[in-house]
């Protein structure tokens, strides 16, 4: 009975333990809206140092004030970068480095669909460009700080659209078959399932790598498109759509609970593992994945490297 009692007292401060991440460091992206700002909201209000990264800098400051506001906790900073972009992905991860010596959380959770084709600055399909290679750079560029702090964790969000996704690693561009933003959204949440694998992979329990399928939210995500698929999205999200809060709720446990501190290179729903399509289970795409993507930034990189500099 003592025993019992004991075990019941040890859950109960795991639990508490759980609750409080003062002195804990998250870095989040896509977080001015929807499952990332609610995840933000969660991580704020029990204490947590909180970096949150945006594309608009007004928009992102007056995240933080609400916040701040709502949690009482003023210990939420704003990094400011476009993440279709190598250069201010890189620019947000060395940004961040100059503030902080740990990261116990990276939450790569920005991310949009696109249903016309379209190319980012570095010419990148723009939905591959930022669903899935801001999350490879951050994380790699992050990798320092999350291998140095103890039980660090990597959290991607991913979608049950994987499950209409093709990883074509000859043609992630798109450039030599008719383009489909759907497919091309689910091709881009495959990869984030890869990703997380092999990351699991690489990393050898330097730190924890999970991601999730947040179900579908009433967020604002799609309404950036033109015709009538902002409209559809509004009919039947209002009727069928999750709330923003509901559709964290992994994200958050994913990040913060001891029982997903058990889980590494998996994909998650509704706070317990997932069933994947078979293409998000291939180690061997996951491994091509992971070295294309490479390739992609060292292209950057060099396109950066031998570029002329404008005269004066």
């Amino acid at each position: 009975m003592l025993q019992n009692a004991a075990a019941g007292a040890n859950g109960e401060r795991e639990q508490a333990m759980a609750r409080d991440l003062t002195g804990k460091v998250f870095l989040v992206t896509g977080a001015t809206m929807g499952i990332g700002k609610e995840a933000c909201r969660d991580f704020a209000g029990r204490g947590a140092t909180l970096a949150i990264v945006g594309r608009s800098k007004e928009k992102t400051e007056r995240v933080r004030a609400e916040l701040v506001e709502d949690s009482g906790n003023d210990r939420i900073e704003v990094l400011i970068g476009d993440l279709s972009r190598v250069a201010e992905v890189e620019h947000v991860a060395a940004d961040f480095r100059t503030r902080r010596n740990r990261l116990d959380v990276l939450v790569n959770n920005a991310g949009a669909i696109f249903t016309n084709r379209q190319v980012s600055a570095d010419g990148f399909e723009l939905t591959f460009a930022l669903n899935h290679l801001a999350y490879f750079v951050l994380t790699r560029e992050l990798w320092g700080l999350l291998a140095g702090t103890p039980g660090a964790r990597v959290v991607s969000t991913a979608s049950a659209a994987h499950e209409r996704g093709v990883l074509d690693l000859q043609d992630v561009a798109y450039a030599n078959k008719n383009y489909s933003g759907w497919r091309a959204y689910g091709t881009s949440k495959l990869a984030n399932i890869l990703f997380t694998r092999e990351l699991a992979r690489r990393a050898g329990g330097q730190l924890i790598a999970n991601c999730v399928h947040p179900g579908w939210v009433a967020t604002g995500f799609a309404l950036n498109n033109p015709g009538v698929v902002p409209m559809l999205i509004r009919l039947f999200g209002a009727v069928f759509a999750r709330t923003p809060t509901k559709g964290a709720e992994t994200i958050v446990w994913a990040a913060t609970s001891p029982e997903a501190a058990r889980l590494n290179g998996e994909y998650l729903h509704d706070c317990s593992v997932a069933r994947t399509s078979d293409l998000a289970k291939d180690d061997a795409l996951a491994l091509g994945l992971w070295e294309l993507s490479e390739r992609l930034v060292a292209s950057v990189h060099a396109r950066r490297a031998t570029a002329v500099p404008a005269s004066h």
